[in-house]
């Protein structure tokens, strides 16, 4: 019934199922190609914190999982971390875009990741029908860190940069039919548990199980040229991993970004094909993303890259247009 009360038509009913049905038809391809193929979504922003966007990510995920897709959440929690921070009278401190973490801090991590962010996406995800189960990166030895610095040498804490992803946990788990959520804290060689960057773990877990693809949520629509400028910035819908990698070398990107990108960059030349940054503020940006001929938010491939063994894919199935990127001028 629409709004005024009206029946619709039959006219119009079919015509509203065919629409659908046009939908379920377009993503055919897409669900073929990815069929038992292992996707990592990195969780984070807005969608994290919007309780509409949040039980919509659980059952986009709990999609991929149905329809056969191996997806892998691997989360933070910094809206989440900061809130509970400033509850305890924990003061946060930033540098090269990484928290700064004290003892005083990691309590806040754990408390935050582990008791926190980490049950509430595994109970969406479960309420959504697909069989979650939470993973710390600190169970079974999954992530294996060193002491992380500044990008100046900074002291950072007990921050991690991680060393080595022990993925027989995670692909366990996956052959079993579970879908893992990964809460980022992760071990030293000492024993002692650091926090770790979630940008940056979730690259290093896509590559360490060979990801078909990466996927990053954030609060922006995707990549920017001359972002900050109203008049000048434009979305870039496609590039290169190597063109990213000048823009890290040149001091190009926003403090923010480089954790992110520097992540994609060190995956793709491990071997994953393509990585995406998407607006985790739109509703069904991560179905849009995989199962359309469109997408949205930059996809960003392999190329231009010396020494990687990844195979860069079409934006589009065989016999589908590709992405139509056209060349990015970068500030």
């Amino acid at each position: 019934m629409d709004p005024q009360g009206e029946h619709p038509t039959g006219a119009e009913r079919i015509g509203a199922a065919q629409e659908k049905a046009a939908v379920l038809r377009e993503a055919l391809p897409w669900i073929t190609r990815f069929h038992g193929q292992t996707v990592v979504i990195k969780y984070g922003g807005n969608a994290m914190v919007d309780d509409e966007l949040k039980r919509s990510f659980a059952a986009d995920v709990a999609l991929l999982h149905f329809v056969g897709l191996r997806p892998v959440v691997v989360h933070g929690g910094g809206p989440q971390i900061s809130h509970l921070a400033g509850e305890l009278g924990v003061d946060s401190t930033f540098i090269g875009g990484l928290r700064v973490t004290d003892a005083a801090m990691m309590g806040v991590v754990r408390m935050a990741l582990l008791g926190q962010v980490n049950p509430e996406v595994v109970g969406l995800i479960q309420a959504a029908g697909a069989p979650a189960v939470g993973v710390a990166g600190t169970d079974a030895g999954l992530l294996q860190v060193r002491p992380a610095t500044g990008p100046d040498g900074e002291d950072l804490g007990l921050v991690g940069e991680v060393d080595e992803v022990r993925a027989r946990y995670l692909t366990d788990l996956l052959a079993d039919g579970f879908l893992p959520v990964v809460a980022t804290v992760g071990r030293d060689a000492d024993g002692a548990e650091r926090n770790v960057n979630a940008d940056v773990a979730a690259g290093a877990i896509a590559a360490a199980l060979g990801a078909t693809k990466l996927v990053y949520l954030t609060d922006v629509p995707g990549l920017y040229t001359e972002f900050g400028d109203p008049d000048r910035e434009a979305l870039v819908s496609e590039v290169t991993a190597g063109s990213l990698e000048t823009m890290l070398a040149e001091d190009h990107l926003h403090t923010g970004m480089r954790p992110k990108i520097r992540s994609i960059v060190d995956a793709i030349r491990a071997g994953v094909p393509q990585a995406h940054i998407l607006d985790g503020r739109v509703l069904h940006a991560v179905l849009i993303e995989i199962f359309t001929d469109e997408g949205v938010g930059t996809m960003i491939t392999s190329g231009g890259l010396d020494a990687t063994s990844a195979t860069t894919e079409p934006r589009s199935p065989a016999g589908l247009p590709d992405r139509d990127a056209g060349s990015p001028g970068w500030s």
